[in-house]
């Protein structure tokens, strides 16, 4: 019995320092990295734009003021559509009555009537003829363009891609300095959005002149790399 004893002691001695040899090589073990950032765009033209109509008016009386201006209104929706905008583009963004008083603010004197009509999904080679027809309809005074592109997803995973072949291209670049070479890719962080460029003007007969100039995508990526 006392030589059975001996032996299992000395088998679970084994086993423990075996198990503890194995602990030492995990814990000691570890990867290095490299973490790189990237930046890609992608370029589009514009080609669709956005645009806030208002039409304002001034009277004597709150009905009869608000009842001009919506008269003035429904001729700039009536003309809008009529120069190809859909009736799904067009909204009503504010309404709006407010009392005009005296130089001492004791006495109301009038009233200003003021209607916001949004019109979006204007395709570009539209855009000034669409102006031209609000402001020809009554309105006094235009917002806008805002400049859009329909295929913005497509064009920002263009963005993202290149974003991660500039960050391949860094971590090659360091991992060749340190004498090392790029592994497999551990993480990716996506960062980044769509960066609209202002547009640009140009001369255009018979209507008011809407350049689409061009859009910039950005994407921004942080990328870790193994090291080999």
């Amino acid at each position: 019995m006392p030589g059975m004893r001996l032996l299992a002691l000395l088998a679970l001695a084994a086993a423990l320092l075996a198990g503890g040899a194995d602990a030492a090589t995990t814990a000691g073990s570890s990867t290095d990295s490299v973490t790189v950032g990237g930046t890609g765009t992608a370029t589009a033209v514009p080609d669709a734009a956005e645009f806030d109509f208002t039409v304002q008016t001034k009277g004597a009386t709150a009905a009869a003021t608000l009842n001009r201006n919506s008269t003035d209104t429904r001729a700039v929706i009536t003309a809008v559509e009529a120069a190809g905008v859909p009736a799904a583009s067009v909204q009503t963004a504010q309404v709006s009555l407010e009392p005009v008083t005296s130089s001492d603010g004791t006495t109301i004197t009038g009233y200003t009537a003021s209607d916001t009509i949004s019109v979006t999904n204007v395709a570009i080679a539209k855009a000034g003829a669409v102006v031209d027809a609000a402001v020809g309809a009554g309105a006094n005074g235009v917002s806008g363009p805002s400049l859009t592109v329909s295929a913005q997803d497509d064009l920002y995973a263009q963005a993202l891609k290149a974003a991660v072949a500039q960050a391949k291209t860094k971590a090659q670049a360091l991992a060749e300095a340190a004498g090392r070479t790029v592994g497999a890719v551990t993480t990716i962080v996506e960062g980044g959005n769509a960066v609209p460029l202002p547009f640009s003007a140009g001369a255009k007969a018979n209507s008011t002149p809407i350049e689409p100039g061009t859009q910039q995508i950005q994407a921004t990526v942080t990328v870790t790399y193994a090291l080999n």
